[in-house]
């Protein structure tokens, strides 16, 4: 069955899915480290509010009463954090805008005009050097009917950009805008994402490293690259390891990915590579999914993947193991295309000053991003979760 035809059979009935304290643990800082509300941590990661709720309280228990500011304190602090969104908001607006400080005033003002709801008129006038009234008076100028559908449709055009981590060239969103009842052409939008300076984010090399030198057993290869063979979800799964850098050193990343809805069931991080970071990768995968029998599972043959402990787990939940050939990364390729995407889309766009802010960033992505909103190509232009479901 291809994967864009639904499937005819009846639907197993759903088991409740298990997430691992490391996922339970992100969802939290989500609220409280990078301000989501309970309501849309919940929106986010697809779970009842109550979950989120109930994860915050077991990681996060009140703190006692801090002892109450003096009023002189109060004041002090009301005016530092005003200073402190003015300054950020100076900061924000000069790196969105540096390369219209050349440009005509009809160029600042449309840049004003688009990021009317970002930032305050009056902080982008004094930053411009324009006048509040001159930009209000080239406002009040009629547009033609043309020029209307062009800025109405590039308006859009940016706000999917945006909502989708800037990663969105004009295929992706030339769908998005199909899908919203929207007639234009891809080259149209290709042409208004350029004259707008939408661009996709861009990709660096990508190289991948694998400790095969170990006198551990290694199985043969099952897969055999037939990444197309999966009929239905959890059929096929791929599994690997890769690393981020941080100031504070290496955080290594194991994902396991279902080769038909190119879903990433399962994730673990760690400043270790060990067996254990491949092993919680791959229980996570178990809890959430709950594959039936004759699961196969394919990675590099590192020892991290060949170690007992690994193979053990495997051997418990009944799951076929296959390696991929030494030195070849071809045979693990979606999974490379994986990271690859991963890092052309958000780590290369980032500087980490720790593991922990790297760690959050890459679960906001996979978890709410990559999982359920990101359009995949090979999947009819849906996400993995949207596959998933109607299959």
């Amino acid at each position: 069955m291809s994967r864009n035809a639904k499937s005819s059979s009846s639907k197993p009935k759903v088991s409740r899915r298990v997430y691992s304290e490391e996922f339970k643990l992100d969802a939290v800082r989500l609220v409280t480290q990078e301000g989501y509300s309970l309501a849309a941590a919940a929106r986010s990661l697809g779970v009842h509010v109550s979950q989120i709720r109930k994860w915050k309280e077991k990681f996060m228990p009140q703190d006692k009463e801090s002892p109450s500011l003096t009023e002189d304190e109060k004041a002090e602090l009301k005016r530092l954090r005003a200073e402190n969104r003015r300054l950020k908001m100076e900061r924000d607006i000069f790196k969105k805008s540096h390369r219209f400080f050349c440009e005509g005033k009809s160029m600042r003002f449309a840049f004003i005009e688009e990021n009317e709801q970002s930032f305050e008129v009056t902080a982008m006038c004094q930053t411009f050097q324009v006048s509040r009234s001159g930009y209000y008076a080239w406002k009040q100028r009629e547009p033609g009917v043309r020029q209307l559908r062009q800025q109405k449709l590039t308006e859009e055009i940016r706000a999917i950009h945006q909502e989708n981590q800037q990663v969105y060239g004009s295929p992706r969103i030339h769908q998005e805008l199909q899908e919203r009842g929207r007639k234009c052409s891809v080259n149209t939008v290709a042409k208004w994402m350029r004259e707008a300076e939408i661009r996709a984010k861009t990709t660096k090399k990508f190289c991948v490293t694998t400790d095969s030198n170990h006198h551990l057993r290694v199985v043969g290869n099952l897969l055999n690259q037939q990444f197309d063979s999966p009929t239905q979800a959890n059929q096929v799964w791929v599994s690997d390891i890769t690393y981020l850098w941080t100031d504070e050193g290496w955080l290594y990343l194991a994902a396991v990915l279902d080769l038909y809805t190119r879903k990433v069931v399962g994730w673990s991080m760690s400043k270790t590579m060990t067996a254990d970071l491949v092993g919680d990768a791959l229980k996570m995968a178990i809890g959430r999914q709950h594959p039936g029998e004759g699961l196969l599972i394919h990675s590099d043959r590192g020892n991290q993947y060949a170690s007992d402990a690994y193979q053990r787990l495997l051997r418990e939940h009944g799951i076929k193991c296959s390696m991929s050939r030494k030195g070849n990364c071809w045979d693990n390729a979606p999974m490379e295309s994986f990271f690859a995407t991963l890092k052309k889309e958000l780590v290369y766009q980032e500087r980490y000053t720790t593991r922990q802010r790297a760690r959050l960033s890459v679960f906001v992505y996979i978890e709410t991003f990559y999982n359920r909103k990101r359009k995949h190509s090979a999947l009819g232009y849906k996400s993995p979760e949207q596959f998933e479901q109607a299959t």
